[in-house]
């Protein structure tokens, strides 16, 4: 692949993210649904790819008209091979950055604040996660194996592609390949589609529902954002820096100086992966092998707090910018999507199209029920406000949670934003793309854990989740009530 190809795949991107941009502001239907640019940028890739587009070529082609143009387009779309074959291998790359960029610039909390504060969405968040493991190996068990002739592993697909999304989905290539289901990434990106367009669609109609019925706190049923928010643009007198600059110019640029802590946190990652594999292969790699399927986000993760941690300990001077690494963690999550999306294979959905259908309604409903049964009963107030940020992010990752409280709280003055963040620092490292995403796939396939073993854990997990909320959490809250109307008393 020579590197003017390369170059002119990443200006393509570019480009129809300014494409996908306009089409935002000016197409009223993604502004109600709060499409992402780049998803709609991706769908737009999508359709002049070789599975649509490509497709319509070669019937042309086989019929004799533009035969030349035809047959190259049949075979690589509009953009060809070469282009979707970088764009195709960009996921993988980036999802590290991503990942790496999680905790970069953000203070860790102290465990009193956080339990107290996101000890609910945290117990809400991983019995959802849990579940989803729970009901996807159920179906891949009892039915999709049996009756559909697919892979087990098919029962982490719903994990993967909603919590999970585009990102992850794209990361664990390498796995599916490795364990003989390479068509299985294609089916993780098509349900993170649907996971992202379904949280944002019922979110949207979640939250119409809820102002009406008077379960919302801030917002009214007639409360709309304005047209500029509605498309996704920010009024002059509302504007804020996107980043701060903590460093003179004249000696580095601040964007650099944070790339260059991303990119140690990325190094990092591959050290420890690396570390990790090597011990695997001198110790137990004959008898059972998980960390040689792992890839490499979940442990730039780890390398973003290791990172952070010597970034407390020793950055007296305030160097580092939380703003300035969420603007590179952007721009790496829109490049990924549209790249992502752009090449994914509609073929292999087709091929499995029940498998698909079953999995996706499946995990829908599931979140639903989640949100509308257990988030009431779990959350101790403001429970549609923190509620609707986990139904968001258990169908269509952290974003599309932030999407939806965006809408139901506009100005932040629920708990909701808080109690969702502290809660992604153990959340995140485990489930939407962490530890245990990473590991599902070589733990069903391995002969000592194998697919009713993790079916065994998970459900052990959601169990230990759901009590822990609905029952320690609310003694704790009962007795610190208690201890506050006791006080009262006494001071009065």
């Amino acid at each position: 692949m020579s590197p003017d190809t390369v170059g002119l795949a990443l200006l393509l991107l570019g480009a129809l993210l300014l494409i996908s941009k306009l089409v935002r502001v000016k197409w009223k239907l993604t502004q109600k649904l709060y499409l992402p640019s780049s998803i709609i940028g991706g769908g737009i890739a999508l359709l002049l790819g070789p599975d649509i587009f490509g497709w319509a070529m070669g019937l042309l082609a086989d019929r004799g008209i533009a035969v030349g143009f035809a047959e190259r387009a049949a075979e690589g779309g509009l953009f060809g091979v070469d282009i979707m074959s970088v764009w195709a291998a960009l996921p993988g790359l980036l999802i590290s950055v991503v990942f790496a960029s999680l905790f970069l610039g953000k203070r860790m909390p102290r465990m009193r604040e956080a339990v107290d504060l996101a000890g609910p969405n945290l117990s809400f968040g991983i019995t959802v996660a849990s579940g989803q493991y729970v009901i996807g190996l159920l179906l891949a068990l009892l039915v999709l194996a049996p009756f559909f002739n697919v892979p087990v592993i098919s029962g982490a697909l719903i994990e993967i592609g909603f919590l999970g999304g585009h990102g992850t989905a794209a990361g664990l290539g390498n796995t599916f390949e490795q364990v003989g289901w390479a068509e299985g990434q294609d089916l993780a990106l098509g349900m993170a589609t649907v996971g992202l367009l379904s949280g944002v669609i019922i979110g949207i109609i979640l939250i119409n529902w809820g102002a009406r019925r008077g379960k919302t706190s801030v917002i009214s049923a007639d409360n709309k954002g304005t047209d500029r928010e509605q498309a996704g643009l920010i009024e002059r007198e509302n504007r804020t820096a996107g980043s701060t600059m903590t460093v003179h110019p004249s000696s580095m640029d601040p964007l650099t100086l944070h790339f260059g802590l991303v990119a140690l946190a990325v190094i990092i990652g591959q050290l420890i992966l690396s570390a990790l594999q090597w011990v695997e292969q001198a110790v137990w790699a004959d008898s059972i092998e998980i960390v040689a399927y792992v890839p490499l986000f979940p442990l730039a993760m780890i390398g973003g707090i290791v990172v952070q941690m010597f970034v407390d300990r020793f950055d007296k001077n305030h160097l580092v910018d939380e703003k300035s690494v969420e603007r590179i963690q952007g721009l790496s999550l829109d490049v990924l999507i549209i790249a992502a999306m752009a090449t994914l294979s509609l073929q292999a959905i087709a091929d499995n199209i029940a498998t698909f259908a079953i999995l996706s309604a499946a995990g829908v409903l599931w979140c639903l029920f989640a949100f509308l049964f257990l988030a009431p009963r779990i959350m101790p107030n403001f429970w549609f406000e923190r509620g609707i940020g986990e139904f968001g992010q258990s169908m269509g990752v952290t974003s599309t949670g932030m999407v939806l409280m965006r809408v139901v709280d506009p100005e932040a003055k629920t708990p909701a934003y808080p109690a969702f963040g502290y809660k992604q620092l153990v959340f995140e490292p485990f489930f939407g793309g962490g530890l245990v995403t990473a590991a599902a796939i070589p733990l069903i396939v391995s002969p000592l854990v194998g697919p009713w073993g993790f079916l065994a854990i998970m459900t052990a997990t959601m169990i230990a989740s759901l009590f822990f909320g609905l029952v320690v959490l609310r003694r704790r809250r009962r007795k610190e009530e208690e201890r506050a109307e006791r006080e009262r008393v006494s001071a009065g």
